[in-house]
């Protein structure tokens, strides 16, 4: 089984599946902003969804005049409609926060290792006034967002962006979504630093390898998950609303750790999960934005499906 597994994933059909799966955020997908090193604003920021920093303390979360009640595993700002974690809060925030800084390492190195994109050096780096359909696009250099960018597809479709450069937006401009295309399923994945300009507008989750800095005014749809820091200023953050497409989740332990089920397929129409058979026991749960049940697992030759409601 282990020689057959090995073979299959070199298959193109496989990887290019793969290529079109959300990247699994884990539980760093729990935060709006993420940030290694810390996370500044000038003020006034409004973020909605909860922040977090670490390894480093508190003392590196700057602006936003936090307030945090004796014994408390979060802490609370005016400017954030959420809770806001630091390891030297009470249990279990520290336990939390290194599952989350792990999940986000993880989830940058999931999009970065995406294979057989659809598209490589579009435009040699320049992105501005292009309207981009779902896939993985790939960069060696630098992305430049000059003007705006319309990403045009449906709510169940996938961009994944991979960069080895940075990514700067300029002043002014924006992108637009169009079709029904969710920011939950858009991911931005950059080695260098992220730079959006003032009175900017971006949608989709950044998974940057440094900083992401927002200019005066900018703002975002989306997520800022930084492996070192996010600097705000009087900046409108938003965590996105859910992505409509299920993901079948497997383990070889009723109590996990459950990962991505490799090789799967879903049809939205019948309700079906198609994986392959991993030649061990396993067990099968479904990650969505809203309420799921599994009704049936059959055995089809060899594959498994699961049908669910």
């Amino acid at each position: 089984m282990g020689l057959f597994l090995a073979v299959a994933l070199i298959f193109p059909h496989w990887d290019a599946t793969a290529a079109r799966t959300p990247v699994n955020l884990g539980n760093a997908g729990n935060f709006v902003i993420l940030a290694k090193s810390g996370i500044s604003t000038v003020p006034t920021s409004v973020v909605t969804g909860d922040i977090g920093v670490s390894p480093i303390e508190s003392t590196a979360i700057t602006g936003f005049s936090l307030s945090l009640a004796a014994a408390s595993p979060f802490a609370t700002s005016s400017m954030i409609t959420g809770k806001v974690y630091a390891p030297g809060y009470a249990d279990p925030t520290p336990a939390n926060l290194t599952t989350a800084v792990g999940d986000m390492q993880t989830a940058y190195t999931d999009a970065a290792g995406r294979s057989i994109p659809d598209f490589t050096e579009l435009g040699a780096g320049e992105i501005g006034g292009l309207t981009l359909v779902p896939g993985l696009y790939k960069w060696g250099t630098d992305v430049l967002i000059s003007s705006d960018v319309t990403l045009s597809g449906g709510p169940n479709d996938v961009w994944i962006f991979q960069i080895a450069g940075k990514i700067t937006q300029a002043n002014g401009t924006r992108i637009h979504l169009a079709g029904g295309a969710l920011a939950a399923n858009i991911f931005w994945q950059a080695f260098g630093n992220v730079s959006l300009g003032t009175t900017t507008h971006f949608e989709g989750i950044i998974l940057a390898q440094t900083s992401i800095s927002l200019g005066t005014g900018a703002s975002i749809n989306g997520r800022l998950l930084a492996q070192t820091a996010v600097t705000l200023e009087a900046n409108t953050v938003t965590a996105p609303a859910a992505g409509t497409t299920p993901m079948l989740v497997s383990a070889a332990a009723v109590t996990g750790p459950y990962l991505d089920a490799i090789g799967q397929s879903v049809n939205l129409v019948s309700k079906t999960f198609t994986v392959p058979r991993s030649g061990g026991a396993q067990f099968y749960r479904i990650r969505s934005g809203t309420a799921i049940t599994i009704k049936s697992i059959t055995i089809s030759g060899g594959n498994v499906v699961i049908t669910y409601n």
